[in-house]
């Protein structure tokens, strides 16, 4: 993968026009999953669709114009910096709720990458042209996010307080919870294999110390180098591994800091308990910011736990 900061502007111009071609396509299958059910939003979709289309000729007319009639192969997968996103527009039926969710990032992450690439050209024509579809885009975020409500003036403090928001989970509580789950979840297993192969509770400390501490570096130096945050708007690589990291280590340490205590079976009840509270944790907080029911969340997280917790009580008894 390349880094966005190594791109041309011949490069950016051709990626540009690759996404928004994907983005027109992705929008018309919104239109077609939500006809049936919702055929105002799928005119809406359809609209949307047709304004890519045309931000696309913009682009495309403006590349040869500077570069010819050549245009390279680039697409979001090749250049560090793009969100992975789980294909929503082949699920049938497709969920209001969601698509409207996916299309205000979409346009919100398009945003940005415009205005980066902005920053980066020196060509006037090319910088003009991107900022201008930057307002575009922004234009459709708020669009999508009130779909099938009447268009109302947003003051600028609530879109402020919307954007700190968005920033605030991207930044913050995304690569959080993910190493929180991680910690929580992954050294249940070596700790209770430890517990129950030994009944010595430092012994079992000192594994769970190693588990966590290594799961944390692990984990940080993965986030870390996902994504340099500067498309996304997911902040510095350095700062998302470094809560990344810390919070897979404190997952970790959670039930691992009870085996300090002589006693094992004391140790172990101990242990069970901040288990119970970390997955608590972690399914309210996937309730709060990422939009899960909390049974829901509540039954994937704990499901997940139990069958690590069981698998280590089990390798360890045998």
């Amino acid at each position: 993968m390349k880094r966005f900061a190594d791109l041309t502007e011949r490069q950016i111009l051709a990626l540009a026009i690759t996404n928004e071609e994907e983005d027109s396509r992705i929008y018309n299958d919104f239109a077609e999953g939500l006809r049936e059910q919702f055929p105002s939003s799928a005119k809406m979709f359809g609209e949307m669709a047709q304004e890519e289309v045309r931000h696309r000729s913009m682009l495309y007319d403006l590349y040869r114009e500077k570069f010819g009639e050549y245009l390279p192969l680039i697409r979001r997968q090749d250049v560090k910096g793009f969100i992975s996103k789980t294909p929503l527009w082949l699920v049938r039926p497709l969920g209001l709720a969601e698509v409207r969710k996916y299309a205000a990032e979409m346009e919100f992450e398009a945003a940005r990458f415009y205005r980066k690439a902005a920053e980066t050209t020196r060509d006037t024509s090319i910088r003009e042209l991107l900022v201008r579809l930057a307002e575009a885009e922004d234009k459709h975020e708020s669009y999508a996010e009130h779909l099938q409500e009447e268009i109302l003036t947003k003051s600028a403090r609530a879109a402020e307080d919307e954007t700190a928001r968005r920033i605030f989970v991207l930044q913050y509580v995304q690569p959080g919870l993910a190493g929180l789950m991680d910690g929580s979840v992954s050294t249940l297993a070596p700790l209770f294999a430890a517990a129950f192969a030994t009944h010595n509770t430092w012994s079992t400390f000192l594994v769970g110390m190693a588990a966590s501490v290594g799961a944390g570096i692990s984990m940080g130096f993965a986030e870390a180098l996902s994504d340099d945050g500067s498309l996304t708007g997911r902040g510095t690589p350095w700062l998302r591994g470094a809560i990344c990291g810390t919070m897979t280590a404190l997952g970790g340490l959670g039930h691992t800091l009870p085996y300090l205590i002589p006693h094992f079976v004391t140790a172990t009840v101990v242990a069970i308990a901040v288990v119970a509270v970390e997955l608590a944790a972690i399914s309210y907080i996937r309730y709060r910011y990422m939009d899960t029911p909390f049974l829901g969340a509540a039954f994937q997280v704990v499901v997940g736990g139990v069958l690590v917790f069981l698998a280590g009580i089990l390798i360890g008894s045998s």
